[in-house]
């Protein structure tokens, strides 16, 4: 019988089925940070129950922490208990903690695949819905509720409904200053926020495959932005040549036994999908957001549709049928766990270089982990940035959220790199407009909203 990825992957880790149409899920890998973990870690202890496979948790503090003077204690007081009692409970379960100061600590998504821990084939989890961003390896990566992270402490399992699945294809050559940031940008706006519920979906297609593992991630993370539980890509060359060699990932023999498998992990001719969508990548060009949702996004060059939210648009401060180009930019933000990896940074590195950053325009790079903020200033982007005018900070989810001390100011505009656009999400009254790398260093450098495609060789 023909299989889907999904079905491969879900089958092999069904414990067993259960009333309801349900089934016993065997979870590989737990990835935990300080926001939704103390809960669950506060109910273990309650049950008086220990870890079932502390060995299959991974810690770091991501969200809450500072981006600037990381040294120092943490200013807001929520943020800091939020951190502090991560830290305590790693200490008494004898979790390793990837926590500030640490050589390996970042956003979680980040610090799973570049330590090699992310693998293809697993099932993962982490209370936090950008968890999908592994599914970049072929594996089924979901974010989970507070209570099931402690269902998962306690058991390694989860009790699961079966996700229908969607096959997403897009075909054909990406044009210049388009990237993976695009592509999902796109598909979303195509499909809408609410379009891929109750759906995993798998990325398929020449476009898709031609992408680096660092691309890949960014379409595998925003596919939450859809409604959809995941997203996932095929595993294939590219993905063995980026896993290969990392501490995690497994040597001699073993990793001839680990690629003969990851092989397998593929579509099967004739394998059925809920539901099929294509797209080519030539209809494809750089896309912004004008509202509030990921769905809310046209090509950089087109106008505000006329038939859209007035809620959104009013706080926005947009108009229908206006054109975003040309709009002045208060702030840049590059950075999150949608685009802060070392490839994200050195395509804006080599857009601003021997350029500066317009006057009224203050501009945050955020690396996604140390590691990521080691290779920068290995390769010198950090001089690079600081030529620009641009702030390069430590290790963090920053402003992507209005969760820690970068926070936007109210009514100000902000092109980010991130993955969300809600009212609010990068501080009260913040006004973010979401794009690509390429999009946001062409923002900070000319102070406004441009097509990229103008600036670039």
């Amino acid at each position: 019988m023909s299989k889907t990825l999904f079905d491969k992957i879900w089958d092999s880790h069904v414990v067993k089925e259960v009333p309801g149409n349900r089934q016993v899920l065997y979870i590989d890998r737990h990835f935990i940070h300080e926001v939704t973990s103390p809960q669950a870690f506060a109910g273990i202890k309650q049950r008086g129950l220990e870890l079932f496979r502390k060995e299959k948790i991974v810690a770091t503090a991501d969200h809450n922490i500072p981006t600037i003077d990381q040294h120092l204690p943490i200013k807001e007081e929520l943020s800091r208990k939020q951190v502090d009692t991560l830290i305590e409970n790693c200490e008494e379960f004898n979790i390793p903690l990837f926590g500030m100061g640490h050589e390996k600590q970042g956003i979680v998504h980040v610090i799973g695949p570049e330590q090699g821990i992310t693998k293809p084939g697993m099932t993962i989890v982490c209370g936090d819905s950008h968890t999908s961003t592994h599914g970049a390896f072929g594996t089924i990566a979901f974010g989970i509720g507070t209570s099931q992270v402690e269902q998962v402490m306690a058991s390694q399992c989860l009790i699961l409904t079966r996700p229908k699945t969607m096959r997403i294809t897009v075909d054909g050559k990406l044009g210049s200053g388009v990237s993976a940031k695009d592509i999902i940008l796109y598909i979303i706006s195509q499909l809408t926020t609410s379009g891929g519920t109750g759906y995993f979906v798998e990325y398929a297609g020449s476009a898709i495959k031609s992408l680096s593992m660092e691309a890949r991630m960014t379409i595998c993370n925003m596919s939450i932005e859809m409604g959809a539980r995941g997203g996932m890509i095929a595993p294939d060359q590219t993905t063995f040549d980026y896993v290969q060699g990392r501490e995690h990932a497994p040597t001699g023999d073993d990793w001839d036994a680990a690629v003969a498998y990851w092989s397998t992990l593929n579509t099967d001719d004739g394998a059925v999908f809920d539901m099929e969508l294509k797209y080519s990548a030539e209809d494809i060009t750089p896309m912004i957001t004008y509202g509030t949702n990921p769905g809310m996004a046209i090509p950089v060059n087109e106008v505000v549709p006329e038939e859209v939210s007035e809620k959104a648009l009013s706080y926005m401060g947009l108009n229908p049928g206006e054109i975003l180009i040309g709009k002045d930019i208060q702030h840049v933000f590059i950075g999150s766990c949608t685009n802060s990896r070392i490839e994200d940074l050195r395509e804006v590195a080599d857009f601003v270089k021997g350029k500066h950053r317009c006057a009224t325009t203050k501009v945050m790079v955020v690396p996604g982990s140390k590691a990521v903020e080691a290779q920068a200033i290995e390769e010198g982007l950090d001089v690079v940035f600081k030529s620009a005018g641009f702030e390069l900070r430590s290790p963090g989810c920053s402003a992507c959220l209005g969760m820690n001390e970068d926070k936007i100011p109210a009514g100000e505009y902000c092109v980010s790199t991130s993955n969300r656009n809600f009212e609010g999400r990068q501080g009260p009254g913040a006004r973010t407009i979401l794009a690509s790398p390429l999009t946001a260093a062409a923002a900070a450098i000319y102070g406004k909203i441009v097509d990229v495609r103008q600036y670039i060789n």
